[in-house]
């Protein structure tokens, strides 16, 4: 039986994960690669179908990317969207120019009208709102297509040519934005790939539970276990895998959230692997003492990461394979397919080249993190590590601010601890992206009971965001904040005040420091 496989031809668009995301959500395995990808190697893939992402270019510039026209020749699907349908029009004998101010050229929201016969179209409305982003124009179609979407500015918003099976959208299905852009996409690799929706997480565990397992036959496995999502699955994985082959080094610094060291040491008790805990807490506060700066503090907890598990790693003496928690949006960003690249990431703080081993294992390398979440509840992790708030690499250390100390990280754990504690009883976990409390290196006064107090602030901080480039704080209840603020108050020594960060990203960042 042929493997349900689309390849994503990328073109430089903005979208061009969230296509791939849009894919899988339909069970249909695909993978982005660049737009001048080898013909040989698309026939190689064996895809089938092809989707043409967006990009800023214009089709008839000089320098604009092309695709090998002899894509067009294997006689697989083509689904081009914003650029990529200027593309298809463009190397298919149509006719693109820029479009005039006062015509065909959209941005946003616009309402579109739809020719539901194509199948492209298929059981939809045939009026709705899409998102466009063009200030190109088809003003000749190829021959052969068909115009099937129209909006009152621009007659070619959608062609298609059924015979070859060839579409195209100068809109953007894959956003939110566009209201039935999710059954479009589903149509075509449905109603016209012929797809079946065969791509499974539970068949993606055992696949790369195996691959994992031929790989490394009889070697030895390191893996420097941050407690995040991404090495932690990956962790999972490779224990399914090799079991006491494997070895997971811990470096508990000290800057972990309450209970969390704990925590993460128990979801892997399950497993026969070597789990080495390191205890580390005494060793960074001391490097610490008196750094106030962020960027030396985030430089001196990164090396000295880096020198604890590279300790922890001479003991273990020969290494074959280093396992690593790259997920696909990194692989994509770096426009590289290279799996001997290392990632700089705090999970293994930047190894140093004189750590000994043969090949890097990168198991997830090919999934995005909703993904990655998938598949840890596959593997059976406990939800509290799959559903993992994001953290930073230097832990509270970035969220203490000013000097770190044992006193200071202890009150954050504790008003930390409340606050994730109230929005999981209030059922909010799941509304906003990242939330936390910060220590600030105030001190005010305040009146507890009859006495004088001369306390800390704690800053609560909660974002809603799908990318993190841009984030929005989160209008949490006031009556859960009201929450929040009395049981910080009144159970954790040393803080008197309560304070709610309402600044968005941009100007502010969403950690402190």
């Amino acid at each position: 039986m042929r493997e349900e496989k689309i390849l994503v031809l990328d073109f430089g668009g903005q979208y061009n994960q969230l296509i791939a995301r849009r894919v899988r959500e339909c069970n249909v395995y695909c993978e982005v690669k660049p737009f001048d990808m080898p013909l040989e190697e698309i026939k190689a893939y064996d895809p089938m179908g092809i989707i043409f992402t967006g990009g800023p270019n214009s089709v008839y510039d000089e320098k604009a990317p092309h695709v090998d026209t002899g894509v067009f020749r294997l006689g697989v699907p083509i689904l081009g969207i914003c650029y990529g349908c200027q593309l298809l029009a463009h190397e298919l004998g149509g006719k693109v120019t820029a479009a005039q101010a006062d015509s065909a050229r959209e941005y946003g929201k616009t309402e579109t009208f739809f020719d539901t016969g194509c199948r492209l179209f298929k059981g939809l409305p045939e009026q709705s709102v899409t998102w466009m982003s063009h200030g190109d124009y088809m003003a000749k179609v190829p021959e052969g297509f068909s115009l099937v979407a129209h909006s009152a500015a621009c007659p070619t918003v959608g062609i298609c040519d059924e015979q070859r099976r060839f579409y195209g959208v100068q809109f953007h299905p894959e956003v939110n934005h566009t209201e039935f852009g999710q059954n479009m996409i589903r149509n075509f690799l449905y109603e016209v790939c012929g797809a079946t929706g065969s791509w499974t997480m539970s068949d993606y565990k055992q696949e790369a539970i195996q691959a994992a397992r031929d790989k490394v036959g009889d070697g030895k496995v390191l893996l420097g276990l941050s407690g995040g999502v991404d090495s932690s699955v990956a962790a999972a994985l490779l224990a399914e895998a090799v079991g006491n082959q494997l070895t997971c080094v811990f470096v508990d610094h000290g800057l972990m959230r309450k209970n969390e060291g704990d925590e993460v040491e128990q979801a892997f008790a399950k497993w026969d692997i070597n789990f080495v805990r390191v205890n580390a807490e005494e060793r960074f506060l001391q490097k610490l003492s008196g750094v106030t700066d962020p960027e030396r503090k985030r430089k001196i907890i990164g090396e000295e990461f880096i020198r604890v598990f590279e300790e922890e790693a001479k003991k273990l003496g020969t290494v074959d394979f280093l396992v690593q928690g790259t997920i696909y949006p990194d692989v994509i960003e770096s426009g590289k397919g290279d799996a001997a690249v290392i990632k700089s990431h705090h999970n293994v703080g930047g190894l140093p080249d004189y750590v000994d081993f043969k090949e890097i294992i990168e198991p997830l390398r090919m999934l995005f993190k909703d993904e990655v979440r998938a598949l840890g509840r596959e593997l059976g992790l406990p939800e509290y590590l799959v559903m993992r708030q994001p953290f930073p690499g230097p832990g509270l250390g970035i969220r203490v601010i000013g000097e770190i100390t044992k006193e200071k990280l202890d009150i954050l754990r504790e008003a930390d601890f409340i606050f994730r504690d109230e929005i999981a009883r209030a059922g909010l976990e799941h509304t906003m992206n990242q939330y936390f409390a910060a220590l600030t290196n105030m001190r005010s006064v305040g009146v507890m009971g009859d006495g004088r107090t001369y306390d800390y602030a704690v800053a609560l901080r909660s974002v809603t965001t799908s990318d993190f480039m841009t984030a929005d704080w989160t209008r949490i209840p006031y009556e859960v904040l009201d929450k929040v603020s009395n049981r910080i108050v009144n159970e954790v020594k040393g803080v008197n005040r309560v304070l709610y960060d309402i600044t968005s990203k941009p100007p502010a960042t969403v950690e402190f420091e």
